[in-house]
C-alpha cells in the first residue's frame, strides 16, 4: 500500500492557497519550489509549505484532499494555524539551493 500526503501551499503574503496530494512529499515540494509543480502554483508563486498530513494510503489522502477543497477558506486557515501558528514554510530547511538546482537539472 502506498503512503499519501495532503499538503497546502501558499505565497509569500499568504493570500492564495493550493491543496495537493502526492505519494512523495519531498519530491513534490521540490517540484513546486523549482516552478514545475503546476501552472496554478507557478502563476501565483505558491512555494511555501504551510501544512501537510501523512496517510497510510494514497486513496485516503485523495479522499481528504477532496474534502479539504470543499472547506471554506476560514476553515482551511484554522487548520493551518493549528499546526503551523507562525505560518512558516515547513519545507524551508528540506533543501539547499544547490540541491534544488541539481534536482531541476536532473529533470529538464
Amino acid at each position: 500500500m502506498d503512503e499519501g500526503f495532503v499538503y497546502i501551499l501558499s505565497n509569500k503574503n499568504r493570500t492564495t492557497n493550493y491543496i495537493g496530494v502526492t505519494n512523495d512529499i519531498e519530491r513534490r515540494i521540490a517540484e513546486h519550489k523549482i516552478g514545475l509543480g503546476s501552472k496554478f502554483t507557478s502563476k501565483y508563486n505558491l512555494y511555501y509549505l504551510m501544512y501537510y498530513e501523512h496517510f497510510d494510503g494514497i486513496e485516503l489522502a485523495i479522499q481528504y484532499e477532496k474534502k479539504l477543497k470543499t472547506w471554506r477558506r476560514e476553515w482551511k486557515w484554522s487548520l493551518i494555524k493549528k499546526e503551523n501558528p507562525k505560518l512558516e514554510d515547513l519545507a524551508a530547511v528540506w533543501f539547499t539551493e544547490k540541491e534544488l538546482n541539481d534536482f531541476k537539472q536532473s529533470i529538464i
